[in-house]
Formats: structure tokens, sequence, C-alpha cells
């Protein structure tokens, strides 16, 4: 089912039209009490729910003080209860501590701002990095893509690499990741070893546009099996639903970082960017920006960011 949008207009129309159609029939004062509420609150709400709708612009919340920024959870939080506060998503390229690029955004999460922030990298210089190496943040299928769409050699971990190399991953051990997948015959194996068949495919489009194509697979018969309770909860046979296109980018990405190459990035990722926070805000005492605005936040963090590579320069 699909709702057309509703605007003040129509509203305040509708209201209208069902006071006349009661004005000449007696109407309880609970009724009538309702009616006027509706009359003077309901147009005046949706304009102003639009207008809070432009504001976010696809933001989940925004702050009254600084319509800019975005509530997001803080690490330096001294009440320790995972207070949300307005801000900013700051992030900078480096290479030997040396700030590169620099971009201010209004999602929480980092793994929306890979594709912005490398766009400012390419108008700045003229051209992409040939590398880029990021932590799990940045480990999406859409971020995968556009490394792979701008010819940028990627090492970018997903959510669970580390996990899978010190082997604590928190997953259950039969999840569809750890699955045995059959490219030739295009099916899975489930835990006992029998063949899970393609049953169908699907498609959804993600907060970030991308349109993901999901393929479900389903086992032939769970009754009986030792592993069952184990295995999975759900009434008859046991469904997976695959996403091979990121199942596929994952795997590249893992040979690389997994690649003597790959390792060397890895190892000098934490000691070129980390410091660079570390020393913004420990040593320089710079925990919180002082302006509002997109605009003028971002002024503040390139001045910030000229002083640091002129200090580090100069020492």
């Amino acid at each position: 089912m699909t709702f057309e949008p509703i605007d003040a207009q129509k509203v305040a129309d509708t209201v209208n039209k069902i006071n006349e159609a009661l004005k000449d029939k007696p109407v309880s004062k609970k009724v009538s009490q309702k009616l006027k509420y509706a009359e003077k609150n309901w147009p005046k709400n949706i304009e102003k729910y639009d207008q809070q709708e432009k504001i976010l612009n696809g933001r989940n919340s925004y702050s009254k003080t600084d319509p800019d920024a975005t509530f997001m959870r803080m690490k330096e939080d001294h009440m320790l209860n995972g207070q949300l506060k307005p801000g900013y998503n700051f992030q900078i390229s480096t290479n030997d501590q040396f700030i590169l690029n620099y971009s201010i955004h209004q999602h929480a999460t980092d793994t929306l701002t890979l594709p912005s922030h490398l766009q400012g990298f390419h108008s700045l210089y003229g051209h992409m990095p040939d590398t880029v190496t990021a932590d799990a943040g940045y480990g999406s299928e859409s971020n995968y893509l556009y490394l792979e769409e701008h010819f940028i050699r990627g090492f970018v971990k997903d959510n669970y690499f580390d996990k899978d190399q010190h082997g604590s991953d928190p997953r259950h051990p039969f999840v569809a990741d750890k699955l045995f997948y059959n490219e030739e015959q295009d099916c899975y194996y489930c835990p006992m070893g029998q063949p899970m068949t393609r049953k169908a495919e699907s498609t959804r489009t993600e907060k970030d546009g991308i349109v993901r194509r999901y393929t479900s697979y389903q086992a032939q018969n769970c009754q009986g099996c030792p592993l069952r309770g184990m295995c999975h909860k759900a009434s008859g046979n046991r469904i997976i639903e695959v996403n091979h296109r990121l199942r596929k980018l994952k795997a590249k990405a893992r040979e690389l970082l997994l690649s003597e190459e790959g390792i060397k990035h890895r190892k000098k990722r934490p000691w070129d960017v980390e410091p660079v926070f570390g020393n913004i805000k420990y040593n320089k005492g710079f925990k919180r920006f002082m302006l509002v605005g997109c605009e003028k936040v971002e002024i503040e963090a390139g001045l910030l960011s000229i002083a640091h590579n002129l200090s580090k320069w100069s020492s």
C-alpha cells in the first residue's frame, strides 16, 4: 500500500469538509473539541514537520542550537553512560602523520563518509589516491564498490576481519558466512554436509542508496537432524540469505589485507593516523569545535589541520 504525501492545505480542506458536513447535525462536546484542535493545530504542525524534514536532509536528528549538527555518541563522555551530543564527524587522510585532506560530515557512522572524503582529496590534488587503508568502520559494500570503480587499492577491513584473525568471532559457528559455498553447483552445504539449494532472489535499496541483491538457499530436510537445535530455531527447513556481490568483495579485500603488502599497510595505519587525533585532542587540548554550522566548522577544522602540519614540520 502506498500513501500520497499530505500537505497543510489538504489537511485544512479535509477538516473544513468535516465541519461543513456536521454543521446541521448534533455533535458531542468531545467531537467538537477534537475538530477545533485539528483545525487549529494539524495544518500548522504539518508545515513545522516539513520544515524539520528539510533541516534533517536524510539525517535522523539535529540540534536546535546548531541545526547542521547531528546527535552522536561521543567517546569523551564523562558521565560514562553513552550520552548523545550534537557534533560533526571529523575525517582526515594522513601520510607520515601529516594531514593531507580533511572533511566534515553530518553522519555519525564512518561508513557513509568515505566517498565524499575521497572526492575532496581529488578536488585538492587532481587525482585519487593509489591506495587507501582504513579500519572496519569503513568496510561496506558501497565503499568496496566505490574503491573498485575508481581503481583504488583498498586495504579496508570488514566488521569481523580482526575477530576472525584472533579466533574470537562472537557469531554462531553456523552463520551463513561460515557455511561452505560450492561456486560450480551454486549451493551451500549445511553443517551436516547436506546441500542447500537456490530458492529465490530479492533486492533491497539501503540507506546509502545502493541496491543490494540477495539470494536465498534452503536446506532439503532438517527433520531429525542432530544439529538442528544448534543450527537454527525456525520451523521447517532452514533458509539463508546471501549477498554474493558483498561476499566476493569481502573475499577480495581480505586477500589484499592478508598479503605482504596488506600486512605492511595494516601495521602502518595505527601509528600514522591515530597519533594525529591524539596530538590534536590531548596535546593541543582541542576536544570540541567552538563554532556552529558546517561551513564555519569546516574552516575551524582546516585551521586546526594547518596548525598540526606546521607544528609537525617544524619539530
